[in-house]
């Protein structure tokens, strides 16, 4: 019997299959070697840790020994984790999609042994239900195809290898589109048709199942604070506060789940991801900036502490993802029976009940998910203090459960995006401790995942993985400069254009525009992809334009806005005609068209100068750029406040759109009046 390979991995994903009888093998060369010596085609199944439908395939399929004997005589089986290799997963995931059929995790594609797909799934059963067909029948109807029926074969593959070239060009322009004319008028416009799509009871996109979906309610906030239209404002504050009071969030113990699969925000994929959070901690403290809801910041605060005491991993960077399942089933941890409340608070069980929604029937299969969706807002402080200590005895309790499975491994895109979240909200609300958590986990992976200026992609168990992608040096980028900002290092500001300058020379596209999600050098995929479009994460073009503005403000050079251009030239008009997938790349274009300058001029060591930056911090801006410096001559050449002088000698701010800069501002208050905008109705 073939061996399965799968121990010798660090991938947790991949461990957890280790002792499947089906003969395993990772991605990598020495499988498609196998699949040409064998005449046999590949079976490649992709998913993640956290994934709830993956196990449900495994223990059904990949644990039985009939079915795994089946794969093992009529096919050279491959596992991939998504996580380490989004690359691969968006090829074939797309390939899926014009199959026709609608993409997701588990992922089942049937490859060549040139890693050419021609047919695929998701999720299948062992038996047919379901409206799918039983796993082994596709086993045996997919090898015969690829048997007895080679022109077939030949036709779905050049078929799939024409439409998955599409990804390594721009999306071509419609007739009207023109790129030059992309300003506010056309970001208003695309914000007006995205609130059209957002439930305004409920909150986020209407129907089920929900996702958070950060960049497209930060598009709509963006849009209120332009615009004044206290209708963007609600449709963001609404899915806020649905979110924050469902159960998607954990009441107890802090952090977003994945996605509802209700319309109410009520029952979640119980599965934790760093990515949402770290969205979410982001958009959160933006919102707060611009309402001061004790709920956002209660929920900030709550899943920074669950980062801190549950997430860190090995290297001091933060782990990938928490399990869905425990105990063989999704989301034993999390949900309570009455009974079980009752038994842990004893006389105080009423009031918990009562603001958690528990009851004898419960509110899912029969057991309870915690939620306060009945009283979207706070109750009052004596109530809340009351709830928190009766929370902490239920933590308490849940802690001698079984706990769910973590995917331990650091990533340099998802970590890269939770350090600038923490680094932006330890700035707005005044936590140092936050900003030192972000530099640990960024020092993490520049010291265990750097190459001289190369990045890689995974670490786990001393071990860096996979080359980096677009979005591990876009995201690691707007983290560096996010501590630049809040640290005042250079060396920050250094790491950032440094691996822009590897983009540049590796990932850009120098055809179309815009940066390739793999480098030029990468070997093991069949198209070089590049695409704007967001996915479960912003896309790495979209994160790169921040960063591109950011540099262009920050040093002067003019090189970054014109790669910046370039990237709004080749995807910019698609973007507007579908927002809902490239929100934050409107959201970067909204920098480009429309971003604040903030120069402060004062001593470092001037508590003025402090007063300042905090009044900055206070507001929420989204793409700003903050500049502190000791004189006026230190700012960038060009830039509009260069040359003013300080009044009276205190340390002072202008605000600055364009070239135009405001009146100068020497306290606080003054400066507030400057940046701030209206409050939502």
């Amino acid at each position: 019997m073939a061996e399965n390979l799968l121990a010798r991995e660090t991938s947790p994903y991949l461990i957890q299959h280790k002792d499947n009888p089906v003969a395993w093998m990772p991605w990598g060369d020495a499988a498609f070697a196998q699949a040409r010596e064998r005449g046999a085609p590949v079976l490649l199944s992709v998913g993640y840790a956290a994934c709830h439908w993956c196990h449900v395939m495994a223990r059904e399929s990949f644990e039985n020994a009939e079915i795994a004997a089946r794969m093992n005589a009529l096919y050279v089986n491959v596992k991939l984790d998504r996580e380490e290799r989004p690359d691969l997963d968006a090829i074939y995931q797309h390939a899926l999609a014009l199959l026709g059929e609608q993409g997701g995790w588990p992922l089942t594609m049937f490859l060549t042994a040139d890693r050419e797909p021609f047919w695929g799934g998701t999720y299948f059963p062992p038996e047919p239900r379901y409206g799918r067909p039983g796993f082994p029948q596709v086993l045996e109807a997919v090898h015969r195809i690829y048997r007895d029926e080679p022109e077939r074969l030949r036709e779905n593959v050049t078929a799939l290898r024409g439409g998955l070239s599409r990804l390594s060009r721009p999306p071509a322009p419609a007739p009207d589109d023109s790129a030059a004319d992309i300003g506010v008028a056309a970001l208003d416009e695309a914000a007006g048709a995205l609130r059209g799509l957002v439930d305004p009871q409920l909150g986020g996109l209407r129907g089920a199942p929900k996702f958070p979906h950060a960049p497209l309610l930060e598009t709509l906030w963006r849009a209120w604070l332009r615009t004044g239209n206290a209708a963007f404002a609600q449709a963001v504050t609404v899915s806020c506060e649905r979110m924050c009071q469902g159960g998607i969030y954990d009441h107890l113990g802090g952090g977003f789940a994945r996605y509802s699969t209700d319309p109410l925000w009520l029952a979640p994929h119980f599965e934790k991801m760093l990515y949402d959070n770290a969205q979410l901690v982001e958009l959160l403290t933006l919102v707060w900036q611009g309402t001061r809801a004790p709920l956002f910041q209660a929920r900030v605060r709550e899943t920074v502490d669950w980062l801190s005491r549950e997430m860190i991993a090995e290297s001091g960077a933060f782990a990938a993802t928490v399990d869905a399942d425990s105990e063989g089933g999704e989301g034993r941890f999390y949900v309570w029976s009455e009974d079980e409340i009752e038994s842990a608070l004893g006389a105080d069980a009423r009031l918990f009940k009562a603001a958690y929604d528990v009851s004898a029937g419960g509110n899912w299969e029969g057991v309870n998910i915690l939620n306060r969706l009945r009283v979207p807002a706070l109750d009052s402080p004596a109530d809340e203090a009351r709830l928190a200590g009766l929370r902490a005895r239920l933590l308490a309790h849940r802690e001698t459960r079984p706990r769910p499975g973590r995917d331990d491994k650091a990533l340099a895109d998802w970590n890269g995006m939770a350090v600038r979240a923490l680094a932006r909200a330890g700035a707005a609300f005044g936590e140092p401790g936050w900003i030192a958590l972000a530099r640990r986990a960024f020092d993490a992976v520049v010291e265990t995942m750097s190459d001289g200026p190369r990045l890689a992609h995974s670490w786990r168990r001393g071990a860096a993985r996979h080359a980096g992608m677009l979005e591990d040096y876009a995201n690691m980028a707007a983290a560096a400069l996010a501590l630049h900002e809040t640290a005042g290092e250079a060396r920050f500001l250094d790491l950032a254009r440094g691996w822009v300058a590897v983009l540049d020379a590796h990932f850009r596209d120098e055809a179309g525009g815009g940066y390739f999600q793999t480098a030029d050098d990468a070997g093991d995929v069949i198209v070089r992809a590049t695409s704007a479009a967001d996915a479960a994460v912003p896309s790495g073009n979209a994160v790169m334009i921040g960063v591109l503005a950011t540099l262009a403000a920050l040093t002067g050079d003019e090189r970054y806005r014109r790669r910046a251009d370039e990237s709004v030239a080749a995807f910019g008009a698609h973007a507007l005609r579908e927002p809902v997938a490239a929100c934050a790349f409107l959201n970067g274009i909204e920098q480009l068209v429309d971003g604040v300058q903030i120069a402060i001029v004062g001593a470092a060591d001037d508590p003025k100068t402090a007063e300042l930056i905090a009044a900055v911090n206070a507001r929420g801006l989204p793409g700003r750029v903050l500049f502190t410096v000791a004189d006026s001559d230190s700012l960038p050449a060009g830039h509009p406040a260069a040359g003013k002088k300080r009044v009276g000698g205190a340390a002072t701010a202008w605000v600055c759109r364009g070239q135009t800069c405001s009146p100068p501002a020497t306290d606080r208050d003054a400066l507030d009046r400057l940046l701030r905008r209206p409050a939502p109705a």
